[in-house]
């Protein structure tokens, strides 16, 4: 019977392994990653719809997101 470790690794603890991170560490910076990126797409929104609301928001959030994605330590 073939094992399902190795699938599972490749899933689940590869690319987390690869960026030093364990799976739990880089679950809670991908979901806030997330949470950003959501809150940036719905500033934009409401900007979008009304032009004087939200002016930077969702800019000063790519900004900040960016930033904190360049510095990480990848290895």
């Amino acid at each position: 019977m073939p094992s399902l470790t190795a699938p599972l690794d490749r899933l689940f603890r590869d690319h987390p392994a690869r960026v030093n991170e364990t799976y739990a560490t880089h679950m809670r910076f991908a979901l806030g990653f997330s949470f950003w990126l959501a809150l940036a797409a719905g500033a934009a929104l409401v900007h979008a719809l009304v032009p004087a609301l939200c002016e930077t928001t969702a800019s000063r959030i790519l900004r900040r997101l960016h930033d904190r994605i360049s510095n990480r330590h990848t290895g």
